[in-house]
Order: structure tokens, then C-alpha cells, then sequence
């Protein structure tokens, strides 16, 4: 597949949505990466299994979205959890919190054009309120500076609207992403959250969620009556983003061994967006989506 990007994107009348213009003319599909809490910067991170999904983005011409706690950033001076042995040795210096973006913008540096939005999860907002810097904003901008690419943040929770375009044919995705809140539970995996969140927000057809490193995805249908006045069902996905951190290892201990955690799925997700059109109407076939 051509690693050519297919789409502009611009902000909303709202700072946190992406209004995303897609050509499908010659290229009727679109991949994307979804994924979140790929705590980059953890020496527990699995960063040859994420330079392989964004290699992969890049073949695919896949668009990149980010949920949030990209970052980890728990080792600084301040932060009462932090221990030496979970530092890598490239931050092991004075300058912590500026060798986390430096050393993250070389590594994403080569997927800067890919990249469609950068979310904020709990670990850069407890470094903001601590620390009065940003590190998702720092980061977005810093790939900016060194690749011309016009990588967007959107925030703690956004929306990202996938306007799929074919000739004259227009059909609409619209993603709401939420990084996350709470601890999930080790029974219901997050999915009362789900539900919750389903129940509050109108309009999205796909809803995204990370921070409790759990990894699934369910579908729901929605009634809803249209502008000629036809009843029609809508499905609506649920997707539960996992990380790209192994907290367990071989389960000797540590703070998630003692706490009574499991082990979490590694990855992120892949989905895959077809455009179609029939009988003078337009929409777009959620095809594949599939744990990375």
C-alpha cells in the first residue's frame, strides 16, 4: 500500500475536535492506528513492538491517533513513586522531563506525517499541574519544528471527525476519544465505564478509550430516525485500547504483583475504514478491527 497521506486536517470551532478531510477517489479505504498508554519512556515499554506498528503505519498510509499517556514521566525529583531502577538510561540526567521529549521526538520523528492527533492521558496532566509543562503539546510541537508535519493535539478527551470524500460523495466518521478515569476493575475489564460514557455522548460512532491497559472492543446499535424520516439502525464501537508496557513481567513483584494486578494485553488496534457508496447513498464500512 502506498504510504502516501490522504488527508488534511484542521481544528474545529472547538479546541479539542479535528475536522479530517479524507480522499478516497483513487484510494477507497483508510487505516488506522489507534492506540494509547504506550508509556514510551518506561524501561517496561515494548518499543520494538511499537516501531513495528509504526513501521507498519507507515507502509499502510495509516493515520496514527493517540489516546494519551504516551508519556509515563513517573521518575522525576518530585514524585513520591519514582525509582532509579525505572529510569532508562538515555533520561538518567538533570534534565528529565526535557530528555522525555527530546528522546521521544527522535524516535517518532520518522512518523510525524502520520500522525494525526496526540490526546492527553493522566501521566502528562499530573506532570502539568506538578510541574507547569506540557509534554504532549512540547512533543507535538517539537515534530513540527523538526519535520514540517502538521501534527495536532486534541486533549484529555476529543473528537476526531473522518470526513471520507468521493467526488461528490461525502460520509462521515466520527471518533470520540476519552483517555480513561478510574481503575477498571479486574472483572468487568472497564466495560460499566463503557456504557457509561456511551450514555452521555451523541453522535459518535466510534468511542475510544485507554488508561486501564485492558483490550477489547464491543458493538452496540443505536435506533435513530433520519432526515427523510426513516427509522434506521446505527452501530455504535466501543474500543478499549491496552498499552505497550509490561508491568508483570514474571510476576516477582513490585508494585503491580503486590497490588493484585494481572497482566495486561500488549498493543494497540487497527482499524480499517472502507468507503462505499449504493443507490445515491454514502457510508463507510468499519470493516476490520483488530488487536494489533
Amino acid at each position: 500500500m502506498s504510504s502516501k497521506q490522504q488527508w488534511t486536517a484542521n481544528k474545529g470551532k472547538s479546541p479539542n475536535a479535528l475536522l479530517v478531510d479524507v480522499d478516497c477517489t483513487n484510494k477507497q479505504d483508510l487505516w488506522v492506528l489507534l492506540r494509547s498508554d504506550a508509556h514510551h519512556d518506561n524501561p517496561g515499554c515494548n518499543q520494538d513492538l511499537e516501531r513495528k506498528h509504526l513501521d507498519e503505519a507507515l507502509e499502510y498510509g495509516a493515520a496514527i491517533i493517540d489516546c494519551g499517556d504516551l508519556f509515563c514521566a513517573m521518575q522525576g525529583k518530585y514524585d513520591k513513586r519514582s525509582s532509579k531502577s525505572a529510569v532508562r538510561p538515555e533520561h538518567q540526567n538533570g534534565e528529565y522531563l526535557d530528555s522525555l521529549v527530546s528522546t521521544a521526538a527522535e524516535f517518532y520523528q520518522p512518523y510525524a506525517h502520520n500522525i494525526l492527533s496526540l490526546g492527553y492521558g493522566n501521566h502528562e496532566t499530573a506532570i502539568l499541574n506538578r510541574h507547569e509543562t506540557n509534554l504532549t503539546e512540547r512533543l507535538a510541537e517539537r515534530l513540527r519544528t523538526l519535520t514540517g508535519a502538521p501534527v495536532h493535539t486534541t486533549g484529555y478527551s476529543g473528537w476526531v471527525r473522518l470526513r471520507m470524500r468521493r467526488h461528490t460523495a461525502i460520509a462521515n466518521i466520527d471518533l470520540f476519544h476519552f483517555h480513561g478515569s478510574g481503575g477498571g476493575g479486574p472483572v468487568t475489564q472497564d466495560t460499566i465505564q463503557a456504557q457509561r460514557i456511551r450514555s452521555y455522548v451523541e453522535g459518535a460512532d466510534i468511542i475510544v478509550t485507554g488508561h486501564t491497559h485492558d483490550c477489547w472492543a464491543q458493538q452496540s446499535t443505536k435506533i435513530i430516525l433520519d432526515r427523510d424520516g426513516q427509522v434506521k439502525h446505527k452501530p455504535v464501537w466501543n474500543i478499549k485500547c491496552p498499552t505497550y508496557k509490561d508491568e508483570y513481567k514474571s510476576g516477582r513483584g513490585g508494585w503491580h504483583i503486590e497490588t493484585g494486578k494481572p497482566p495486561k494485553p500488549i498493543g494497540a488496534w487497527w482499524l480499517h475504514l472502507t468507503f462505499r457508496k449504493s443507490n445515491k447513498e454514502c457510508w463507510v464500512d468499519i470493516e476490520t478491527i483488530k488487536a494489533s
